[in-house]
């Protein structure tokens, strides 16, 4: 079983930056594709970006693109998105998830196993 502790969350003004962070327990965290999901109230939870174990590849939803970056420090098993530019839309529970297998999906809920407890993030005008 792994565990995944967001943290970083809180209210930013248009244009602001946050970073979150994700630590996940478990010795294997080299081995995990990461991803980042955020979810706003009466919405589906949608995909923001994700990071392959094997070559660091990352990934983006277009409406993230070019602002966030997503990056890992398997020293510290430790998964972070950088949140720059940010925007009134992009206010929503944050949550990282872990994916052991390798899926193809990587943007689908469905590939990750494990799943943190989210961090709100709030973007004021």
């Amino acid at each position: 079983q792994v565990q995944l502790v967001e943290s970083g969350g809180g209210l930013v003004q248009a244009g602001g930056s946050l970073r979150l962070s994700c630590l996940a327990s478990g010795r294997s965290f080299s081995t995990y594709t990461m991803g980042w999901f955020r979810q706003t109230p009466g919405k589906e939870r949608e995909f923001v970006a994700a990071i392959r174990r094997s070559d660091d590849s990352a990934y983006y939803a277009d409406a993230v693109k070019g602002r966030f970056t997503i990056s890992r420090d398997n020293a510290k098993t430790t998964v972070y998105l950088q949140m720059n530019s940010l925007r009134p839309e992009d206010t929503a529970v944050y949550y990282c998830a872990v994916d052991r297998h390798f899926s193809f999906l990587i943007r689908a809920i469905s590939s990750y196993d494990y799943w943190g407890q989210g961090t709100q993030v709030t973007v004021s005008s």
